[in-house]
């Protein structure tokens, strides 16, 4: 059996090894945020309509890979929650903006701080060279399988 039959070197493939940074990064993210009653999604949500407060339900499930579903029941509980709110009506069209009250500000705040602590972690054996490096390859890499 040749090389070539064997399949993907899982030693070697650059698709495997993302795919297990994903993974790592992931857990470690979820074990910062489980103490903040916080999930990914829930963070994600968060970071994004402080970045870009008005987003609809729509950009926020695309924004933080989620269905729109998944979004809307997040949305309705962070609602009740009073760290999001939306319009009882949409000013335009059937999308409801979403933004972050203070209490949302204050919840990403603590989230934030976690997760950068993950993301340094995750950084510390690279000099600043490698993570400008590491940024710009797999910007590239997404660019790529998007444009194709």
């Amino acid at each position: 059996m040749s090389q070539d039959d064997a399949g993907i070197d899982l030693d070697t493939s650059l698709g495997y090894l993302l795919k297990e940074a994903s993974s790592a990064l992931r857990v470690a993210m979820e074990a910062v945020l489980r103490p903040l009653n916080m999930t990914i999604t829930h963070y994600s949500c968060l970071e994004l309509l402080s970045q870009r407060p008005g987003l609809s339900n729509s950009e926020l499930a695309r924004g933080t890979f989620v269905t729109r579903q998944s979004m809307n029941v997040l949305l309705q509980s962070l609602e009740r929650d009073g760290q999001v709110i939306r319009p009882a009506e949409a000013p335009a069209g059937k999308a409801l903006p979403a933004r972050l009250t203070d209490r949302g500000r204050r919840s990403l705040q603590s989230a934030t701080a976690a997760v950068r602590s993950v993301e340094v972690r995750m950084l510390e054996s690279l000099t600043p060279t490698e993570q400008a490096a590491a940024r710009a390859a797999l910007r590239s890499m997404v660019a790529s399988l998007k444009a194709g």
